[in-house]
């Protein structure tokens, strides 16, 4: 039996506490308390899904990416490489990323599946592929191509 992807953040939290790995640590932390606080927003005793984890995770890196940018064009390298050495952490627990080839392949498939001719229906197109995609694939990425093919 493989470990609920909350199960394995938590194990790596206290092999890092054992280990005393203190940044792995305080990153584990932070996206332990984003997970809790989301569950907390949910309402009372709720437990998030796997793909609300994978979900929160792609945000927090969004977020960090731009942060990223930021920092670099601002000149803190040093920030901007703290928010990549975070980026990494978290990547750790994130689905393994499509490839190009298997984006496209979904993409074909979900607008034959969706009878998808028009960027009318673009939104069907997305509704079947998101939860393919998800985590997987930047969604942003993934709209364009659909946009594209459809001649949206």
């Amino acid at each position: 039996m493989s470990l609920s992807l909350l199960e394995r953040i938590q194990s790596d939290i206290k092999d890092s506490l054992r280990s005393g790995q203190k940044e792995r640590l305080s990153i584990l932390r932070m996206v332990m308390a984003q997970i809790k606080n989301k569950a907390i927003e949910k309402g009372r005793d709720a437990q998030l899904t796997e793909d609300e984890i994978v979900d929160l995770l792609a945000g927090m890196l969004r977020k960090m990416e731009e942060s990223v940018a930021q920092f670099t064009m601002g000149g803190r390298e040093d920030l901007a490489e703290k928010e990549r050495s975070e980026m990494v952490v978290i990547r750790e627990f994130m689905p393994e990323p499509l490839s190009v080839e298997q984006i496209d392949g979904l993409i074909a498939e979900a607008i034959k599946e969706t009878h998808a001719t028009s960027a009318k229906e673009m939104g069907s197109v997305m509704k079947w592929l998101t939860p393919k995609t998800m985590g997987r694939a930047d969604n942003r990425v993934v709209s364009q191509k659909v946009k594209a093919l459809l001649g949206g």
